[in-house]
C-alpha cells in the first residue's frame, strides 16, 4: 500500500499545502512517518469498507481535489463497491487511477472536474478502445491520460496532445501514483485539468 503516499508526497511536491492521507489502519503509522505534513485518516480497518465511504465523503467536502483508486485491490468487490459510492458523492475535483479505473467509472462524472490515469490495460478495463479515447473525453467533459511510452492526453474537448519522451525508469511501480498525486496537487492550486495533466506528464518524463 505504498500507492497512496506516493500520491501524496507527488501532491506535497507540487506545493499543496495540506494533505489527507486515507489509507488502511495496517499502514497509518508507516505512511504518518514519511512526512510530517500528511494528515492521516485511517479505515476501520485493513481495507476500504462501505462502513468508510460516509467519513471520506465528510473529508472530501472539505477538500480541492482528491486522487482515488492507488493501492485499492480491484479484485475485492466491496472496496470497488465503495470506491464507486465515493467517486459519485465526492464533491471536489478528482484524480481517478488504479482501482477507480472501473467499467462503470466515466458514467459516475458526470458535471464533475475529472482526470482520469490508466495505462492501456485499465483502459481495456474500462471497456474503452483508444481510438475513442477523444470522443469519450469530451462526452464526459472529462481529461483523460493514457500512460504509455507516449502519454496520450484527451480533453474536455474532444482534442487530443501526445508526449514522448522519458525513461525505462518510469515504468517501474508507483510512477502512475506520484503522477495521479502531482495532477491532484495542480488542480488543488487552481490550475485547469488540461493543463494540470499536461505539466505533470511532462515534469514525470524530465524525472
Amino acid at each position: 500500500h505504498g500507492a497512496p503516499v506516493f500520491a501524496a508526497l507527488a501532491a506535497e511536491a507540487s506545493g499543496a499545502d495540506l494533505l489527507f492521507a486515507c489509507v488502511p489502519a495496517c499502514h497509518a503509522d508507516v505512511t504518518r512517518s514519511t512526512s510530517l505534513n500528511l494528515q492521516v485518516h485511517p479505515f476501520r480497518g485493513d481495507d476500504l469498507r462501505s462502513s468508510d465511504v460516509e467519513e471520506i465523503l465528510e473529508l472530501l467536502a472539505t477538500m480541492d481535489c482528491a486522487v482515488i483508486g492507488p493501492g485499492i485491490a480491484y479484485a475485492d468487490t466491496q472496496s470497488m463497491k465503495a470506491i464507486r459510492d465515493i467517486v459519485a458523492e465526492a464533491p471536489c475535483a478528482l484524480v481517478l487511477d488504479a482501482g477507480a479505473l472501473q467499467p462503470e467509472t466515466i458514467s459516475l462524472l458526470k458535471d464533475k472536474t475529472a482526470v482520469l490515469t490508466p495505462h492501456r490495460a485499465e483502459l481495456e478495463r474500462m471497456q474503452i478502445a483508444v481510438d475513442d479515447l477523444a470522443e469519450c473525453a469530451a462526452n464526459a467533459r472529462v481529461t483523460i491520460v493514457l500512460k504509455g511510452p507516449t502519454d496520450i492526453i484527451a480533453n474536455p474537448e474532444g482534442e487530443l496532445l501526445e508526449l514522448s519522451g522519458g525513461n525505462v525508469g518510469l515504468t517501474v511501480g508507483g510512477t502512475g501514483d506520484a503522477l495521479a498525486g502531482l495532477i491532484a496537487g495542480l488542480l488543488a492550486q487552481g490550475m485547469d485539468q488540461e493543463d494540470a495533466a499536461e505539466i505533470a506528464c511532462r515534469v514525470l518524463k524530465r524525472a
